[in-house]
This record gives structure tokens, sequence and C-alpha cells, in this order.
């Protein structure tokens, strides 16, 4: 595993060109180098991701930490390091990270490091032995241990400016939430507008360590542990004598809040200046208004003590941009932000806006993410000459970067990825590509194309989120490169800003579906017959309006489930909220008082109209909501459904990962291109999957009638 070889590193290279294929050439052995296979799905599920860099209190040193999935043991090994910034060694090990901790979509929550104000020691929470804590390690690798040891779970902590007390805060404890796990057992559940019903109601799902009972939190289906909405305790240690007590605690309301579950924040971020009264402050530039959504932000910065009015950035790098994260650089006068451009793939760029004088420069142009992990919004590691920083490109996994800020050069720090980095260069060939409809709408996408077969490939599309290292795209559940190296070629296409009408949103994706296709066939380079799409949430619901409203797919693939009349019944137990949010974002009511908004949109009124063949692989949590659809596609051999236990809305077990990655490659090269994996235990797959075919020769496959049409 990459993991394993993690302590190769490169050393001040100048990275102005493809920076992560230098870093490649220098750590790939001969035989990687050479490599003309396909990269094997379970690669791209082992990728080594790297976030959190922050940086030393003296600007010489930068702790980050390492995550990588383990199909064999099925589990997360994540670790924590602390290299020089200079780079003459490799990071060393300081502590280990845990199981890594996720929100309620299964998706990895960015880390956060402390440093003690001496640098001789940083502070993290962390999922050991079945509690989360925070740890201390010492930066020069010496050891590390837990610091709170609470009964109860760290939800947050802060680390007093003179490095002798930390403050943290906790819920329930871990014994209060058994024992009110029990209570219910034995009682029975009660339903009410917390409850997700249609699933497992008991310990149903993975919250944090543990397989938990769930409650809803949130407008849609957020979900959080029994006892979730405890308020915050806080406490504080004395981290001399270990003393504790209780202290009172209130954290800042979050900026921009919305007022209603389809009402957009106007504010979206601020960010107060730690040496001073100054706060850069984030807002839409759309006003929240949803009816003209636009990515685009506004940066201003507010003056101290209330004294003066807003000094906004005026300057062409900030004028109507998507800036999507801001830090101050420390000493100086000068903010950092960095726009993230949609028109150039989500490709990000740097900036920095001196508040005093107006000016702005660059810092540096990426032509993927340069941030401080997966996440567009966060943010490099900063000193005041440095900016340490994850980078990634689309066909360049991750690896951790020093930026000078005035000079802009680049030099690799750390590549644990870099076998496969040269791996890739050898199998596929990757380029932007920009499109636009007739009516100028623009669009831009990666394609990932093979090295071999015919001119003219079939095609997977997937849709929605093209930021940085593209393993599976938006869900990682796709594997794009592997397809590539298999001879179909890939197109990851970057959805525009959801606009408030569902029609517009979903015909917005039939368009750059369709005009991408024009384009590649007028090139030559694609087989317009063999077209094949898949995508995860909003993807998930662009993939099945397009199989239902136009002839594109000759296949397809989806993971969420769309608006149908039991996704409304279930979700309608949580009350006027979740009513509310259906109306303002989908705008339906009931399928009673809205008949037909629901006829246009919900594909359980559409089955009859969706011809291409489609593989459903689906989280325990959400799989019910599809039933309307997916169990007459499947009585009309139209349809074959897995479904994973225990996985939210994104899958993150790395051995669901490996199977649905391995399952959507076999499935769109057995269409796509009519070939079979050899191996014997596949053979029941492909049986159903060719009676599915013959289904649709002899076109035998009626649809049974639920009543919904």
């Amino acid at each position: 595993m990459e993991m394993q070889r993690m302590h190769a590193a490169a050393n001040g290279l100048g990275v102005r060109m493809r920076p992560w294929l230098i870093a490649c050439l220098l750590f790939a052995t001969a035989g990687a180098a050479m490599a003309t296979t396909p990269v094997a799905p379970r690669r791209l599920v082992e990728v080594v991701d790297l976030a959190g860099p922050v940086v030393s209190p003296d600007g010489r040193r930068v702790a980050f930490r390492a995550e990588q999935a383990s199909v064999e043991r099925d589990t997360y090994d994540s670790t924590w390091y602390v290299q020089d910034v200079d780079g003459r060694v490799p990071p060393r090990r300081v502590g280990d990270g845990g199981v890594p901790l996720r929100d309620s979509a299964g998706g990895s929550i960015p880390p956060v490091a402390v440093w003690s104000p001496d640098g001789r020691y940083i502070y993290y929470r962390a999922v050991l032995e079945g509690r989360i804590d925070v740890w201390r390690a010492a930066a020069d690798g010496s050891g590390a241990q837990p610091v709170t040891s609470d009964p109860a779970d760290v939800r947050a902590f802060v680390l007093g400016d003179d490095g002798t007390a930390l403050r943290y805060s906790v819920g329930a404890t871990r014994e209060e939430v058994a024992r009110a796990e029990r209570t219910d057992y034995d009682n029975g559940i009660r339903i009410d507008e917390t409850v997700p019903v249609g699933a497992s109601l008991y310990r149903s799902s993975r919250v944090g360590p543990r397989l938990a009972t769930q409650r809803y939190t949130g407008t849609w289906f957020d979900r959080g542990p029994l006892l979730a909405d405890v308020p915050d305790r806080w406490r504080e240690i004395d981290l001399r004598t270990g003393e504790r007590h209780a202290v009172p605690f209130r954290e800042p309301d979050p900026a921009g809040a919305a007022a209603a579950p389809d009402a957009l924040p106007t504010t979206l971020l601020e960010v107060p200046d730690p040496h001073g009264g100054r706060v850069a402050v984030l807002s839409r530039s759309d006003g929240g208004d949803r009816s003209r959504r636009s990515d685009r932000a506004k940066l201003s910065v507010l003056p101290g003590s209330g004294a003066g009015s807003a000094v906004p950035c005026t300057a062409g790098p900030c004028a109507d941009k998507a800036i999507t994260s801001v830090q101050w650089r420390p000493g100086g006068d000068e903010l950092l932000f960095t726009v993230t451009d949609r028109e150039n793939g989500l490709a990000q760029s740097i900036f920095r806006w001196n508040v005093g004088t107006g000016d702005v420069q660059a810092v540096v142009a990426a032509d993927g993410l340069v941030s401080g992990g997966r996440d567009t919004r966060s943010t490099c590691g900063l000193s005041a000459e440095s900016l340490l920083c994850v980078a990634s490109e689309a066909d360049g996994p991750p690896r951790l970067e020093r930026i000078d800020i005035l000079s802009g050069n680049r030099h690799v720090l750390f590549a644990p990825n870099a076998a496969l980095a040269a791996d890739l260069s050898e199998s596929i060939s990757s380029r932007l590509l920009r499109w636009e409809d007739g009516e100028g709408n623009q669009f831009s996408g990666y394609l990932f194309e093979a090295r071999r077969g015919p001119t003219r490939r079939p095609l997977f599309v997937n849709y929605y989120h093209c930021a940085g290292f593209l393993r599976g795209g938006m869900g990682d559940e796709w594997p794009l490169a592997s397809l590539a190296g298999e001879g179909i070629s890939t197109l990851c296409i970057n959805a525009p800003p959801p606009k408030s009408d569902p029609l517009v949103r979903f015909d917005g994706a039939i368009t750059a579906v369709r005009h991408a296709v024009d384009l590649l066939e007028s090139q030559g380079r694609v087989d317009r017959a063999r077209i094949g799409m898949g995508g995860l949430s909003l993807g998930s619901e662009a993939v099945l309006w397009v199989a239902m409203h136009s002839d594109l797919l000759a296949a397809a693939s989806v993971t969420s489930p769309s608006v149908t009349p039991i996704y409304y019944l279930m979700g309608s137990v949580k009350g006027d909220r979740f009513l509310a949010g259906l109306r303002g974002v989908w705008g339906l009511g009931s399928p009673e008082e809205t008949p037909e908004q629901w006829k246009r949109l919900s594909p359980a009124y559409g089955v009859d109209r969706i011809t291409a063949p489609i593989l459903f692989q689906m989280p325990e949590e959400e799989y019910v909501h599809a039933l309307e659809y997916a169990v007459p596609l499947m009585g009309a051999h139209r349809a074959d459904m897995y479904v994973f236990p225990d996985e939210p809305h994104r899958k993150f077990q790395p051995r669901h990962l490996q199977a649905a990655n391995e399952r959507n490659l076999d499935w769109f090269r057995f269409w796509l291109q009519d070939v079979e994996d050899a191996d014997h235990r596949k053979a029941g797959q492909y049986a159903h999957w060719r009676k599915m075919r013959e289904h649709g020769r002899d076109g035998t496959s009626g649809s049974p009638d639920l009543g919904l049409r």
C-alpha cells in the first residue's frame, strides 16, 4: 500500500508545469514507470489523502494528517506527521489519527490540529479505542497520549493562548447514550419527527466509532447519534496539573445562518484578524436570492471597534469571482484569498490583497486544487513567507507542496502517491474540456482518454463536481482512470450552480451532456451509440433525468434516490421544515396537492420512458426512497440493484467502495464494449446481465403497473 512507502519525499523541486509529474518521475520505480496495464480500481480506493496542514508558531514546520483506506482490513489508517518546511528530510510520524471522523453523509470531516505556543506539541481530536478524545503528540515524534480521557466524546476544543489550559466540549456520556439506546430497544421506539423511518431503527449505521441508533438533526435527512441534542458542556484542563473544572462557554452563531430551510445564507464566511479587531467577510454576490443563485462572492473587511465603514476588495481578481476561502497573512496587512474557477474546471488560484493599499497580486495559479485537502473551501497552512498546501489535479493524486508567497515558486515536500501518478501518466491522457450550448451557457469538465483501442471510443459521463484528483467522480464510485485504461473514455462534468427551477436544473444536465457528446463526436473521439452515465446525489438525479428525457444513454449507474411519493411520505414525518424545504427547492407539495409537478419530476411516474439499463448501487439508509421506480425497472429487466448495509449518503467502507467501483467497471464494459471479466466469481452477475440484454433485444420488457403512472 502507498501508506507503507510514505517516507519518500521530494526536495526543492521547482514545479511550474505539472508539478506532480516531476515528483512521480523521481519516486516511481522503473517497473511502475513502464506500466501499460490499466490502473485497478483498488488503487484508486486506496489513494493516500492529505489534509489539515498547519504551520508551527515559528514557521519552520508543518503538521498534517495522512488518511488511507485498507480494503484488506476494511478500515482506514490515519497518521499525523510533522515535516520541516524546507523539505530537506522526510516527514516524521508523530501520532495515530485513529478512524477518521465522518459527517452524517459519510464524508471525512477535515481534521484540525493546533500547535502549542512553544511548538513542542500538536493537539487534535482522534477516535481511538472506541472514544473521541483530544490527543497531544510531541512534534519530535517521541510519543502521543490522550489529554481529555472523558466519559463523553469530545465535540470541540480550544487551546489557551499561553498553552497551559485546554477547553473542550462534550455532550451526553457514552454510557448515557448506550443506556438510552437500550431503553428504546426494550420499550419500543416512538415514531416522531426525529426518527429515520424506513430503515433499521436500533444501532443501524455507523456514527463516529460505533454502530449507533440515529436521529434526524436537520431539515433534510442529516443524522446524528441519540442524545446529540444534549447541549455542549465545556470543561477546562490545566495541562500542568491535570486538574479540570466546568466552565461557561458559548460558541458564536455561525455566520450567515439561513432563516428558513429554502433560504440561502447571505454571509458565507467571517474571518477575524488574529492580531487585531478587523474581520474579513465573504458574502454572496446574489444576495441570497435563490432564483439568481451564483457561486460568486464579495470580499470586504470590517474595521475594528466598529469604527469606519467596510473596505471592499474591488480589484479585478476580487470582482465577481468564486472566492472560496480567506486567510490573514501573519505579520502584515494582507489577506490571502482563493478563487475556484468553474469555467477552468474548478482549478484554484490564490491571491494576496493589501487591505491598506487595495493592491492585489497573484500568488499561484494551479491546474487543480491548492487547499487544505479535498474540500475546495479548506485553507492551506500559512506562515509569513509560505503556503503549505495539499495540491492535486484531475489526473494528479494528492501531495504536499510549499508555495512561496512572494515568488509563487512551488516545491514538493511529500508525495505518497507518486507511483500511482506515474502509472496514470502512462495509461491515460487527460485534458480540460470547455464547451457551450446554443444559448451561450458554458460548461467545463475533464476528459480521460485511453491510449489504446479505436479512435471512436465509448464514453462514460460523471456529472456533478470535478475538483482535484478524480479517482471515482463525486462519490468515488466510478473508477474513471480504470475505465479509460480499458478503452472507455470518461468525462467528469461540473454542474452549474443549481437554479431555483428544478426543470431548468435538470434540463441543463441534458444540455451539458448532449453538447459534450456532439463536440467529441465531431472530433471523431466518441461513439454516440455507446454513452454511459453515473452520479451521486444531484448526479444521480441528473442521470435518471437524462435517461427519461433523452436517447443519449446506452447504460447508466446511480447510487442516490430521486424524489418519490415514498420519499415525501417518509420525509413528511419530519414536519413543517421538511415540507417547506421540499416546496422551496422542488416546488413540490403533497402528490395530491401538486400532481403535475410530481409527474414532471419523479422517475416513479416516468418508468416507461427509461429504456437504458440501470445499475443501482445504493446505501441502506436511502434505497427505500427509490423503490417506486427501481422495482418496476427490475421487473421489466431494465435494472439491477445492490444495497450496501450500514452506509449513509456516500459509501465510505473500503470493501463497499471496492465492490461498487469494480461492479461499475464491469457494468460499463459489458454494456458499452460487450466485454465480460473471466473471473468465475462473477458468473452469476453476467448471467443476470445477459438475461437483461436478451429481454431488451426481444422487446419483452413490459413494466409492472404499480398505479403510479
